[in-house]
């Protein structure tokens, strides 16, 4: 008996739902371990807490003298939540999160102890960063790195460290983090779109692009998750055969939630709030055992944020109630993934949400304006908006049945699309009379009709308009949501800027009204993004087709995605925002697709390992229980028991031909493995690994599987799909 699985299948069936207490009312707790405004109005000066502010809402810098009072402050709000340490947290290139935690406590010459954080530990810190990714600006032995605070999000207290968000840049002044790009863009868009706005309203001065995502999920109980090396290692099955039940009857989606589930989400959820993370949303989702939660929407820096510390959260959590959560896209062949769907949009600081439509024609321009701006930027950069959500988890998601394709379009209902059809038909040049009362009233002016009459939603679009905001839902579950909204701000950004210079020069050149201006460059705008334009289905080889026809990239895996990265457009784009340097850029793909040649390299590892020591063994002891059983029989019936003993001939002879199909995929693969680790650099690696070395992952696999449904189920060792979807 394949002793681990079947431990583990009888720990978990014996768990209970772990008790969790509630708060009666969530708004009671909610930012309760968060130093937020409210909390810096009670521990801050008028001056550090004003001086906080201007920071926040204008980027001017706090001098250090006002520093001092503001790490006092906020040292004082920590240790009386029960905090004895503090640390710069922050988002290195790795995925994940960083902290280094020093102690308040400090002995000073005299003897004398006391609790001390000043200013400048504050505001920056010095953190090793030979280990941290740097796609080659340094060398690993000049380990020297920066942390700096980022005052626009708040810190907070995890269990008893105060968390202070930073950014994370080089000794030479290269960022080597998510936040830092995402900062300067989130300036770019503020700056491009507040000059569009003026033409709107002159009231508005500061523009916020805000980000709602919505994180999907497994969870796997923790016994059944240890008992397969390959969850434990890459985050997803390598092999496994197909449960005869999956997720076809349709029967978990919104379904009643498992009460030990519940209990998770529960205690998670109060974790949340505690945090200030406005978690709203909880269901099941299409597959068994996938879940889903979202925020109400935030502020994107702050969103980003608030996903990462999200993630951790959960997997904290998980491990108090017996779980392990799967982020990766594609843990289980077969049956859906997860995806994070980035919800984007643009705010006033007067309170008008420039992608939702208002209540005069005016407003509605407004709209429109910032509507077709952002198709045509997606229309100009699809490549790089492929690229920012590349990577080797979900390349097995995008594509599959539940996830939009590798080829981004944009979807906006046909409602929409009839509105635009109307305005390519806009007269060039100036206006007449009845045309502009035409365009207010039966175009322009019944666009919040059309939105609220629209329902569509097609689940198959990569970038999708869905009433009031963009609908990036190609981002995969464990991605760090600054990689792509990085890139929505910066291309939107540069659009706007071009769209502003030439609604001018129409205005200037042309001595067109600032409203036939602004219609005449939408038209063009229009006509020359249509291609990117998509309302069908994005599956299968018919929109492939399509897709190529209308010149649209088909980038299906990474190592070709991420080519984009440092096009000379892209590079252009993103030093004239000042967003990344070509140093940084370049850094940038060469991390990325290191870490994708890293990725498939330690599957083929342990794929390989898997097959040859569990596997095989097993398949070749069952083998071996066949062998005596046709042998007793042939000492039984003598010469007839070839035709008694036919059935478990043919499994023997089965067994064996999968045995050797194993072997041979795995040693063929290892000299493939050979062959890219010796690639001239690394991106020739990364494509050996993506050509040459994931082919083998299928054929190993497939083998695998059919030996699973041929060995006795009690000699099996790895825990099966149905007991890691099905057991609750």
């Amino acid at each position: 008996m394949s002793t681990l699985r079947f431990q583990a299948i009888k720990e978990t069936l014996n768990r209970q739902p772990i008790p969790v207490t509630e708060p009666e009312r969530r708004s009671s707790i909610f930012g309760k371990h968060v130093f937020n405004k409210s909390a810096m109005r009670h521990h801050l000066t008028k001056q550090a807490y004003k001086s906080v502010m201007s920071a926040m809402e204008t980027g001017t810098k706090i001098d250090r003298e006002i520093a001092d009072h503001i790490s006092t402050g906020m040292k004082d709000w920590a240790i009386q939540n029960g905090a004895t340490h503090y640390t710069h947290w922050f988002q290195p290139l790795t995925g994940s999160t960083a902290e280094k935690h020093d102690a308040f406590f400090e002995l000073e010459m005299s003897g004398e102890v006391m609790e001390k954080f000043d200013g400048g530990q504050l505001v920056q810190q010095e953190p090793d960063a030979s280990s941290f990714p740097n796609g080659g600006i340094r060398n690993t032995f000049e380990a020297r790195g920066y942390t700096a605070w980022d005052p626009t999000s708040p810190a907070f207290i995890m269990g008893t460290t105060l968390c202070i968000p930073t950014v994370f840049v080089a000794y030479t002044g290269e960022a080597l983090d998510f936040k830092t790009p995402l900062l300067r863009s989130l300036q770019s868009i503020d700056q491009a779109a507040t000059a569009v706005c003026k033409y709107f309203d002159k009231n508005v001065s500061k523009v916020v692009a805000t980000l709602g995502w919505e994180q999907e999920y497994f969870l796997i109980d923790s016994a059944l998750a240890s008992s397969r090396p390959d969850l434990d290692l890459s985050g997803r099955t390598l092999l496994g055969h197909a449960s005869a039940k999956g997720q076809q009857l349709d029967d978990h989606y919104f379904g009643s939630i498992p009460s030990r589930v519940l209990n998770f989400m529960r205690d998670m959820e109060t974790e949340c709030m505690l945090l200030g993370i406005p978690v709203k949303t909880r269901h099941n989702e299409v597959a068994p055992n996938q879940f889903e939660l979202a925020p109400i929407f935030e502020e994107a820096n702050l969103a980003v944020d608030h996903n990462s510390l999200l993630m951790d959260v959960m997997r904290k959590t998980a491990a108090r109630h017996h779980f392990k959560v799967l982020f990766h896209e594609k843990p289980f062949a077969g049956i859906n993934g997860s995806g994070k769907h980035n919800n984007w949009s643009l705010s006033t600081n007067t309170g008008v949400n420039l992608l939702g439509p208002g209540s005069t024609p005016m407003k509605n321009l407004q709209f429109l304006t910032f509507f077709i701006n952002t198709i045509k930027a997606v229309h100009d950069h699809e490549e790089l908006v492929r690229a920012s959500i590349a990577s080797a988890s979900n390349d097995h998601r995008l594509g599959a049945n539940e996830a939009p394709p590798a080829i981004i379009s944009v979807f906006i209902g046909s409602q929409l699309t009839d509105v635009l059809d109307q305005l390519e038909k806009v007269t060039d040049g100036k206006l007449t009379p009845e045309e502009k009362t035409d365009l207010k009233l039966n175009v322009v002016g019944k666009i919040p009709e059309v939105i609220l009459d629209n329902t569509d939603r097609n689940r198959t679009s990569p970038f999708a308009f869905t009433g009031n905001k963009f609908e990036l839902r190609a981002v995969g579950s464990i991605a760090n949501c600054a990689n792509p909204m990085t890139v929505l701000n910066a291309i939107v950004a540069k659009q706007l800027i071009e769209f502003k210079k030439e609604v001018d020069a129409l205005i200037k050149d042309k001595k067109l009204k600032k409203d036939e201006a602004i219609f005449n460059v939408l038209r063009e705008y229009i006509k020359k993004s249509k291609k990117i334009r998509f309302e069908g289905d994005g599956y299968g080889e018919a929109w492939a087709k399509e897709a190529a026809k209308r010149g649209l990239s088909n980038n299906k895996t990474t190592p070709t995605a991420l080519k984009a990265k440092i096009s000379k457009k892209s590079i252009a784009l993103f030093e004239e925002l000042n967003i990344m340097s070509k140093i940084e850029s370049e850094a940038r793909y060469e991390i990325e697709i290191e870490e994708y040649a890293m990725r498939i390299q330690i599957e083929g590892r342990l794929l390989g390992d898997i097959a040859r020591n569990h596997v095989i063994p097993t398949a070749i002891r069952y083998q071996n229980t066949l062998i005596e059983n046709v042998r007793g029989l042939k000492e039984i019936y003598g010469k007839d028991f070839k035709k008694i003993a036919h059935e478990q001939m043919e499994i023997i002879e089965e067994i064996s031909d999968h045995i050797a199909k194993i072997n041979k995929g795995i040693t063929d693969m290892t000299e493939a493995r050979k062959k890219a680790n010796n690639a001239k650099d690394a991106v020739e690696t990364a494509d050996l690994y993506c050509d040459e070395v994931k082919p083998f992952f299928e054929e190993i696999r497939y083998h695998c599987d059919k030996l699973e449904i041929l060995v006795d189920d009690e000699l099996w060792p790895l825990t099966k799909y149905r007991e890691l979807l099905f057991t609750r």
